[in-house]
């Protein structure tokens, strides 16, 4: 079975004990936490200047990533990349959307792609997935995120009008939480996911999750859910206006059957959008050409080269 809990950033409802206010608590950072900055210039690209760049986390350690900019003066929109955390696979990182990212920037945006709690040196990946690691890293990234853009919206070159953020899998998941609690980013695109756990977790048709839930028992589902509250993406969905949300999916993505996909979208309010694609979980270039479209619209961007992201290899 693929990672569970990787598709678990998406939600159980939120029962009678658990408010939504004190599930938006959990993403609170410190604000007087030092933001401590780190940024080297690396060999960029025609077009965009790219950085190594760090910043201290408000949970724990530093949070690894890539800024990519255009390379002219001006005031630019943000788009926030966040990656997939498939098994085996070779962008299981920031550089996910690297190349998609240095067209979006010679386009006029500023790009910022974050590791993954998970996938930072160091850690060690916890086999039994109820232990919740992937919860956990999953609040820890969307507060990471929050405090990335408290660094970025103090820029002098960023348009704080016009943010945007792109999450794959794990990071669509994080998205679904801060559409509700990060007002801040006006665009959402989130990529392979559901976003309604307990209607996943107990459809009917689903055989490999019915046969999972007698291996566990379901005592142990409801416990997990009671643990992890905030993995409930129904509750964040529901207050995700006035953002705009788009939902990219696979019609072959054995892990999430369209019918899912669209019970939970109803879930979210409008403005939102879904669409399916002859793909699998890694989804294909025709996704990736709607979505950058889309945030063009969003993002007033201009001359976005789609030839270019035509020849981005595919997701593997």
């Amino acid at each position: 079975m693929h990672r569970l809990l990787i598709l678990l950033g998406a939600g159980l409802a939120t029962t009678p004990q658990t408010t939504f206010d004190s599930l938006a608590k959990r993403f609170e950072n410190d604000p007087n936490q030092p933001h401590e900055v780190r940024s080297a210039a690396i060999q960029g690209s025609a077009g965009v200047r790219q950085f190594d760049y760090s910043f201290a986390s408000p949970v724990a350690g530093r949070v690894p990533g890539t800024l990519v900019t255009p390379a002219r003066s001006g005031r630019f929109p943000i788009i926030l990349f966040g990656h997939w955390m498939m098994n085996g696979s070779p962008l299981k990182n920031r550089n996910e959307f690297h190349e998609e990212a240095i067209v979006l920037a010679r386009a006029g945006a500023i790009c910022l792609l974050l590791d993954t709690p998970l996938v930072r040196p160091g850690v060690v990946d916890d086999p039994e997935l109820l232990h919740g690691q992937e919860p956990n890293a999953s609040l820890q990234m969307a507060r990471e995120w929050r405090r990335a853009l408290d660094i970025l919206l103090r820029r002098s070159d960023v348009d704080s009008g016009h943010v945007a953020y792109v999450g794959h899998s794990f990071s669509a998941g994080v998205g679904a939480k801060l559409i509700a609690v990060e007002k801040r980013i006006q665009s959402f695109v989130l990529i392979a996911n559901v976003y309604s756990l307990r209607e996943w977790v107990y459809d009917e048709k689903n055989e490999e999750m019915a046969s999972w839930r007698k291996k566990v028992g379901e005592p142990v589902v409801e416990a997990y859910f009671a643990r992890f509250p905030w993995e409930d993406s129904v509750e964040f969905a529901k207050r995700s206006a006035p953002s705009a949300v788009f939902l990219q999916n696979g019609r072959l993505d054995k892990e999430i059957p369209e019918r899912s996909v669209r019970k939970s979208f109803e879930y979210f309010q409008q403005p939102k959008q879904v669409e399916f694609y002859d793909a699998g979980h890694e989804l294909n270039s025709s996704a990736r050409a709607d979505r950058a479209k889309w945030l063009q619209r969003r993002l007033n961007l201009k001359n976005v080269d789609l030839a270019a992201l035509d020849s981005i290899p595919q997701l593997r």
